[in-house]
């Protein structure tokens, strides 16, 4: 199955929470309440250098997701 790069997410529990799941390495879940970030990778210290930088741009396009999703949502 494909999956996109972006799925959002949200659970009844946690009713201010808005979670955006990032399917592609490096794969994390980002909560946009908090800005908290869940990793389901585990990462040797060797990567660590080089996802930071991915890591930053992935958080920084799930962002822009969210807004273009909410965008799409409210047209």
């Amino acid at each position: 199955m494909e999956l996109p790069k972006f799925i959002l997410g949200d659970n009844t529990k946690f009713p201010n929470a808005i979670y955006v799941i990032h399917t592609e390495f490096p794969r994390f879940i980002i909560n946009l309440e908090t800005d908290e970030v869940e990793w389901l990778e585990e990462f040797d210290t060797q990567d660590e250098e080089e996802l930071l930088s991915e890591t930053e741009t992935a958080i920084k396009e799930a962002s822009a997701f969210y807004d273009s999703e909410v965008t799409t949502y409210d047209s």
